[in-house]
């Protein structure tokens, strides 16, 4: 899944739901310049760098005179009309209250001053939303190594993230800013910057003692194996990188964060420590003991006899959506059976780090559970549409089903899989 993007222009909110203090602050948070105006009724704003062309915005400063909601209707609409690429940026912070997040890359360039890559556009947005993610990821779970755990739910979170333009000075590939909805977002925002914080420290006392200990600690902050590809990822093939955070003005700062905070930085130099980090988090995680509820979506096995491989989609026991399990013969024909029959299996086991979570390790007493009809009819008919998974181990019957028994025909001959 790609970064959601909003290449359209924003919508323009209604001028009387407008705060004039915010709309100033986005206005100078993008480089927007205030040069006069009437003191204590409105200032007169105009657009960073050579773009100005001419244009500029009256924005009151309260709500206090009669031609505020009008003034406000005007300045909106010179916005949406700017061809400044701030000018979006700030309608997008106004649409939405939505807490800003910028990376830049110090990406050495061509001598005549050309735009950064394709590559590097996608390089950079890459990074930002695996950085995304490993912040979702932490407010779930403080984890050296999230693998696939939480993972659906931390991918929805990302849903409403929105990516602002590059600016001129900033090439795409260069730079990035993304707005992250405060009601849905900020957990993760707040969490990503704890996490960022912590990484440096913890990369900073590394580089001082050797000593790796600090990367442990910073678990308990939300550092990951996730978050450290994704640092390498974006620290990578630069001679630098920083990540800054910043507030969105109609909500302020969250309890316990400065109001500015400031930028974090990272260099060439820190990605041999955060590499070995990134093993260290996946090597030391442990396995977790579950008991699973799924439905079995394959079943396959080398021969007629003998253990099988068989993969479950989780319903119920473990945060992740699938799960590969070894059984051995027995269990093997219960959970062909089972899927026949439409029905789910419950199974215990340890879910193994290797892998990313995604398999069952000694897997023991495996049931059949009943669900209800309509569960029960889904399952059916999953079966059905998806009969050609078991086409493999049974080649010379396309109707056969697993453990070599036919849809609709009773079980299987003797001998058969």
């Amino acid at each position: 899944m790609d970064l959601p993007t909003d290449d359209g222009a924003p919508a323009l909110p209604p001028p009387e739901a407008v705060d004039p203090g915010v709309l100033g602050a986005l206005l100078s948070r993008h480089g927007w310049r205030r040069r006069g105006g009437a003191p204590g009724r409105y200032g007169r704003w105009t657009p960073p760098g050579p773009s100005a062309g001419g244009t500029s915005l009256l924005v009151p400063e309260s709500r206090d005179f009669p031609d505020s909601v009008d003034l406000l209707a005007e300045a909106l609409t010179a916005l949406a009309r700017s061809s400044a690429p701030t000018a979006r940026e700030v309608l997008l912070g106004l649409a939405v209250p939505s807490d800003e997040i910028r990376w830049w890359r110090d990406v050495p360039g061509p001598a005549d001053g050309a735009g950064a890559s394709w590559a590097e556009q996608e390089r950079l947005r890459a990074a930002a939303r695996s950085m995304l993610l490993a912040g979702a990821l932490a407010t779930r779970e403080q984890a050296g190594y999230h693998g696939a755990r939480h993972r659906h739910a931390a991918e929805a979170v990302l849903d409403g993230v929105l990516i602002g333009p590059a600016g001129a000075a900033a090439p795409a590939g260069r730079a990035l800013t993304v707005f992250v909805p405060v009601e849905r977002g900020r957990d993760g925002t707040t969490t990503l910057l704890r996490a960022l914080y912590a990484a440096r420290d913890a990369v900073d006392f590394r580089r001082a003692t050797g000593d790796m200990a600090a990367f442990d600690t910073a678990v308990r902050a939300g550092v990951s194996r996730e978050l450290t590809e994704a640092l390498v990822a974006l620290v990578r093939g630069t001679e630098g990188a920083r990540v800054e955070i910043a507030w969105s003005p109609a909500a302020g700062p969250p309890h316990g964060f400065t109001a500015h905070p400031g930028p974090v930085e990272f260099s060439p130099g820190d990605l041999p420590a955060l590499r070995q980090a990134g093993a260290r988090y996946a090597t030391d995680e442990p396995s977790v003991p579950v008991r699973v509820t799924g439905a079995v979506v394959r079943l396959r096995r080398a021969a007629p006899g003998g253990p099988g491989t068989v993969r479950l989609r989780v319903l119920a026991g473990a945060d992740v959506a699938t799960v590969r399990i070894v059984l051995d013969e027995a269990d093997y024909r219960v959970a062909g059976h089972a899927h026949l029959a439409g029905l789910p299996v419950r199974v215990s086991g340890r879910l193994e780090s290797r892998g990313g979570f995604r398999r069952l390790t000694g897997a023991s007493g495996v049931t059949p559970v009943q669900v209800d009809e309509a569960e029960r009819d889904r399952l059916v008919k999953a079966l059905r549409e998806n009969q050609d998974l078991f086409r493999e181990a049974c080649p010379d019957d396309p109707d056969a089903g697993p453990g070599g028994a036919v849809p609709g025909r009773g079980p299987a001959r003797a001998g058969g899989d």
